[in-house]
């Protein structure tokens, strides 16, 4: 969903970037999955080819944390691998922005 307004967005102002950042090589990626992802449109986190694939999902939003001003979620529950890596980073000085919280 989120790709699908970026690139709509993308088409009403020309100067928007964005990236896919992926956690799998496109090969390892599960079937189905790489078709509807432009090349040009995605870039690995550095190291995420060494990284063991069962961690590779949590290796790269640590390093998209680490590389952001900002972090955008959606979190209900204070549990969970999403509200893990909110925690992570609030404890990293970034500034975040739930979109559940928009909706109460």
């Amino acid at each position: 969903m989120v790709l699908c307004a970026l690139r709509m967005i993308k088409r009403k102002y020309s100067g928007i970037r964005y990236f896919v950042v992926l956690a799998y090589i496109p090969g390892k990626m599960k079937k189905g999955r790489e078709e509807h992802i432009e090349a040009h449109e995605t870039i690995y986190p550095d190291g995420i080819e060494t990284v063991p694939l069962r961690f590779a999902i949590s290796y790269r939003n640590k390093w998209m944390i680490l590389r952001s001003e900002y972090v955008i979620s959606c979190i209900y529950f204070s549990s969970g691998n999403a509200a893990q890596f909110v925690n992570f980073a609030r404890n990293k000085g970034k500034k975040i922005i739930n979109l559940a919280d928009l909706s109460k």
